[in-house]
């Protein structure tokens, strides 16, 4: 879908133009997600650079350029998701011994196949852990400073948890693609998109006939009771869908894949769209 798309740091997450004598420990990730709970860990004392930091870039479709190697070959750490999401990125790790760390182990039930661990507040917790570890290796006099960071991050992390957890019990939602999937699963709400419907989205393949039929009539029947719409890869079908939902009242909340322009790091991106979601599942 999106390919050829320039390497740019992460200066939504507050890094500076990156130089090799910053001094600063370098760090590549596949995506600004991930690039900017990586920041929140090491503040001041890391630069980022995120290979995809496009809103409308896709990491699924994602071609790497050698630059890129080049940029994860110098780097002290480097952090992917995994699980299918960004494969061309472990790819292009070549240095043997190379700190790194892959998000998608890291999440507590593994047997879930769902990549999109990002949406997992417990993963993520888990993530900026093994950062504030690996980061204090790289610069053991900072790990105090890491650590300190990463209980503050994880404390904000925990808030927003509380905010959702149970709060779609008894309610019902469609997802135009299963990107919010483990939010959704924290808020207690039941997922009745067909599954049929949600691959095709996935896979970025024709809709079935009868998936597409039961999908609509749930949203214009006013089964549901809030639609979640990965605006980052909309279609015609989704359009579709989400123009449904508006015409019979039902709360649309708009999720991403990866850091809206102008979002400056993971908990105010989150937090918008935690929001959201409560709130309309309270409605």
């Amino acid at each position: 879908m999106i390919g050829g798309l320039a390497v740019v740091s992460l200066a939504a997450c507050g890094t500076t133009t990156p130089s090799g004598d910053s001094g600063k420990i370098q760090v590549v990730t596949s995506t600004n997600v991930w690039g900017s709970v990586i920041k929140a860990v090491g503040g001041d004392a890391v630069e980022v650079k995120a290979l995809l930091d496009d809103p409308s870039a896709d990491p699924h479709s994602y071609e790497s350029k050698p630059a890129d190697a080049a940029l994860i070959k110098d780097a002290k750490l480097v952090v992917f998701n995994g699980g299918g999401y960004d494969d061309f990125f472990p790819k292009l790790i070549t240095t043997e011994g190379q700190k790194k760390i892959e998000a998608f182990p890291l999440r507590e039930h593994e047997q879930d196949e769902n990549e999109h661990v990002w949406y997992d507040l417990h993963t993520v917790r888990a993530v900026a852990e093994a950062a504030a570890n690996e980061l204090g290796a790289i610069a053991p006099d900072k790990k105090t400073q890491f650590e300190s960071n990463t209980a503050d991050f994880s404390a904000k992390l925990e808030e927003l948890g509380k905010k959702v957890d149970g709060v779609g019990k008894g309610r019902k939602a469609v997802a135009t693609e299963p990107i919010a999937h483990y939010l959704l699963d924290e808020t207690g709400a039941q997922d009745v998109t067909p599954e049929a419907f949600s691959k095709a989205i996935e896979e970025e393949s024709d809709v079935p006939a009868a998936a597409l039929a039961e999908t609509n009539q749930l949203v214009e029947g006013k089964q549901i009771n809030v639609l979640v719409d990965n605006t980052q890869t909309e279609n015609q079908v989704t359009k579709g869908i989400v123009e449904k939902a508006k015409s019979a009242g039902i709360p649309v909340v708009a999720v991403t894949e990866t850091l809206p322009e102008g979002v400056t790091s993971y908990l105010d991106w989150m937090s918008k769209q935690v929001d959201a979601l409560s709130q309309a599942l309270k409605a």
